[in-house]
């Protein structure tokens, strides 16, 4: 090769190299919700890039439609979103889907507005209603039929749940209509989605709170799921989702993400919740032993 196409070879090589380091140079933005799930997710995302090289920031504590207008104006690259929820909040859609349709059609949609959903974990972090072993058990009530069968019998039961749920079109309304019941008026008390837990535990002012299904304290303080046999609420697959533009930018991102999925199951996100809400650990001591253990890192 004569020295001037090398001298030519090695000027592209430094540019190549340069933009790629300018790529990696530029912070990751991660996002997360405002619940234990997605501050693990968020951090555990945000580690394994960084191992990876890259610059990350973390950005936690949204609403659902909070996030999604960050990631639309370009605020957020990326972050974790379940299909049942995109579906609904997002699109409007309410009929029902099975998993790997509802995935499907979210996924087509939003390729539309510049958003990529790449592979879904296998977590469905559905919501559900939950309530005291025993106290369920004492009203014969195992289903959200049962519940509704009791209510309309003129039995007293208070919903705590979060302000997200009370006005989402998958939320408290749509449930109450499907099941043919309703809540009395003062009888829904809203809170912070960690707060419910708790409250739902000591029975003081609740029998019946709205969870996430794979939230370790429904084990550890001997909750009962309520069966949603009419299948009311959709499939809730727990998706990276990340800004064309960004994955563009940075092709090899969807790998790194997709290795995240596939280690990720309702019994493992379970456990990570639970060394968080439970064992009080630190979001970023989870994060990191879960990528060790799973041979992420």
């Amino acid at each position: 090769m004569s020295p001037l196409k090398l001298a030519g070879c090695l000027v592209c090589l430094l540019f190549a190299l340069a933009a790629h380091t300018s790529a990696l140079a530029q912070a990751i933005v991660i996002g997360g919700k405002n619940f234990t799930e997605q501050e693990v997710i968020a951090e555990i995302t945000s580690q394994l890039l960084r191992a990876r090289g890259y610059s990350t920031r973390v950005r936690t504590g949204f609403s659902t439609p909070g996030i999604r207008m960050e990631q639309e104006a370009g605020l957020v690259d990326v972050y974790w979103e379940y299909t049942g929820t995109a579906l609904s909040n997002f699109e409007n859609i309410t009929e029902k889907l099975g998993a790997d349709d509802a995935y499907a059609r979210v996924r087509d949609l939003d390729s539309k507005r510049g958003l990529v959903w790449l592979s879904p974990s296998k977590v469905n972090d559905t919501y559900a209603l939950a309530m005291r072993k025993a106290d369920a058990a004492a009203l014969g009530i195992a289903s959200i039929s049962d519940l509704s069968i009791r209510i309309r019998q003129g039995k007293r039961l208070r919903l705590a749940c979060n302000t997200e749920f009370y006005i989402r079109p998958d939320g408290l309304a749509p449930l109450q209509r499907a099941y043919r019941f309703a809540f009395g008026a003062d009888d829904v008390v809203r809170m912070d989605p960690n707060a419910i837990y708790d409250t739902l535990r000591d029975g003081n002012s609740v029998e019946v709170g709205l969870v996430f299904s794979t939230d370790g304290r429904i084990n550890a303080y001997d909750l009962l799921l309520l069966q949603d046999d009419q299948s009311f609420f959709p499939s809730y697959l727990m998706t990276p989702v990340v800004r064309r533009k960004v994955l563009d930018q940075n092709p090899e991102l969807a790998g790194h993400l997709n290795a995240i999925a596939a280690k990720l199951d309702n019994a493992t996100i379970a456990g990570l919740n639970g060394m968080v809400d439970l064992q009080k650990r630190d979001v970023e001591d989870v994060a990191l032993s879960f990528l060790k253990a799973s041979g992420l890192l």
